[in-house]
């Protein structure tokens, strides 16, 4: 059974409409292609990150590191590792780094939550101190966050964890679920469970690195065209183009969307559509499209179509561990599931209003209402300056595609695929 929604209401109970169905100009999905360049992260931005968790892990593997028997791991996990994270709207935003410590030799029957999480901030805290860095460090539920100095603006999570991949497997094949991504799934800590202190092997699951790799299976097509477009273009070799300076459609398709949702979704800030929901659909809807425009158009037109219903619950299965539902929380507030389709709506107008457009200096003026001005100035500034990046540089774009603007009557739910 799908959600069946044709028109959606605001909190003033005004209907939200589509209107029609545009078709994509190319001189527009060419543009999508330069305001997604202008909302990336830059190269600059992405190295920085590398060295820092690269660094960590050094430090916590080094002779007199009191946890380095427990051979840790130091992984990117979220939107850095996904190639989504959004830059900044400011020139002094800072970037979120979320990344995992997964002690390898150490299994829940050993020690506590409590245990694993204060043995790790003991060393990030000696890390810390080595590195003189001014800003104490924090502890939140499930992480330790260290704050970089100013001007390198960002901020990395550490996300105590232990591998959990066999009885990953063992749980999913018992339910008769795919079990390709199971093997690193681990266990995490958290400080306001009621077993936080107590010795169990009931620990909460996650699996980053089995989400990366099913995101990677959806991109893997168009990576492989970009890429080689990039080693072309910069007469290298593929082995010497790295895979941060490749942007898939889809990529950029989902950094539009999150910059979409940031500016335009009019819900309060808690209940605006997570990162985790956007992507999953975004990557669920997504059919190897050439071009960023051509992406946009097919996930706002089913990403919604995407979205199960269980036991009268909208549920969205993390495609790494099926048990998961990254809509939960929609039950307990229904405000959240109401946000997300109605600046769904708001999306698929305001980015059709864009795809038919052919004049530039249109198709300037109305990005500012699907991407902001920033974004659009941005992008401006690069494109007059002759510096669109090569991330930008995709495939020729199709014309006679569009996007949705009118009400759609949902199909029956697809599944986790």
């Amino acid at each position: 059974m799908k959600l069946d929604r044709q028109t959606y209401k605001n909190k003033s109970q005004t209907e939200i409409v589509m209107t029609a169905i545009y078709p994509l100009t190319q001189q527009a999905d060419s543009y999508l292609e330069e305001l997604a360049d202008s909302l990336s992260v830059t190269d600059t931005a992405y190295e920085a990150a590398e060295r820092s968790y690269t660094s960590l892990g050094n430090w916590l593997c080094r002779d007199q590191s009191s946890v380095k028997t427990f051979n840790p791991k130091v992984y990117v996990q979220g939107s850095f590792a996904l190639g989504t994270t959004l830059r900044p709207i400011t020139d002094e935003g800072e970037y979120d780094l979320d990344s995992v410590c997964e002690f390898q030799t150490v299994s829940m029957g050993q020690l506590t939550q409590e245990d694993l999480k204060i043995r790790l901030g003991r060393e990030v805290e000696a890390y810390r101190k080595s590195r003189s860095m001014e800003k104490p460090l924090h502890e939140s539920r499930r992480c330790w966050t260290l704050h970089y100095a100013d001007e390198a603006r960002f901020h990395m999570d550490v996300v105590p964890a232990l591998p959990n991949g066999e009885k990953l497997r063992v749980l999913l094949e018992r339910a008769s679920y795919k079990t390709d991504l199971a093997q690193t799934g681990i266990v995490i800590t958290d400080n306001e469970r009621l077993d936080y202190r107590v010795l169990t092997d009931q620990w909460p699951r996650s699996n980053p690195l089995g989400y990366v790799e099913w995101f990677k299976q959806k991109i893997e097509a168009q990576f492989q065209t970009r890429m080689m477009m990039l080693a072309e273009q910069a007469k290298a070799s593929v082995e010497d183009i790295p895979e941060y300076r490749v942007r898939t459609p889809l990529q950029g398709a989902i950094i539009l969307l999150k910059n979409h949702r940031d500016l335009r979704c009019e819900a309060a800030a808690c209940d605006r559509p997570i990162s985790i929901i956007l992507t999953t659909l975004a990557a669920r809807a997504y059919k190897s499209e050439a071009t960023i425009g051509q992406a946009l158009a097919t996930i706002l037109d089913t990403m919604d179509d995407h979205i199960e219903v269980r036991d009268q619950q909208a549920w969205i299965a993390n495609p790494s561990d099926p048990f998961e539902n990254f809509a939960d929380k929609w039950a307990e507030f229904p405000e959240r599931e109401e946000a997300f389709h109605a600046w769904l709506a708001r999306a698929r107008r305001d980015f059709a209003a864009l795809a038919r457009e052919t004049d530039r200096q249109r198709i300037v003026e109305v990005a500012k209402a699907a991407a902001g001005e920033t974004a659009v100035r941005r992008a401006d500034e690069a494109f007059r300056g002759g510096s669109r990046g090569v991330r930008a540089a995709g495939a020729a774009p199709a014309a006679g595609l569009g996007f949705p603007d009118t009400p759609r009557v949902p199909s029956s739910p697809r599944g986790f695929a």
